[in-house]
């Protein structure tokens, strides 16, 4: 199983969310001192009714939460967009 797997099992078990995108940008941070850990740098996205009502600050805890034992093994750093659906559809609408 990837680290991409990995993270979307996790999220999708913890959150399960109606979109996940996950994205491996390990390559953009070849030789910087967290990448030689061997973990990667990721960029994800998760729309889900679970962060509805919730703050920003809550949100990225949500995510951490479900990608705990992976900070451990498999990730070095990760960026993180997490939206309810209602402004994914509105995200989308203004593009």
């Amino acid at each position: 199983m990837t680290r991409i797997e990995k993270i979307r099992g996790a999220l999708q078990l913890t959150l399960q969310p109606q979109q996940i995108e996950v994205e491996d940008e390990s390559h953009l941070h070849a030789g910087h001192a967290g990448a030689a850990t061997g973990r990667g740098h990721f960029n994800v996205k998760v729309v889900a009714e679970a962060f509805t009502g919730q703050s920003l600050i809550a949100r990225h805890r949500m995510v951490y939460a479900a990608v705990d034992a992976l900070m451990q093994t498999d990730i070095h750093a990760l960026s993180i967009r997490a939206l309810t659906p209602a402004e994914s559809v509105a995200q989308s609408s203004s593009n």
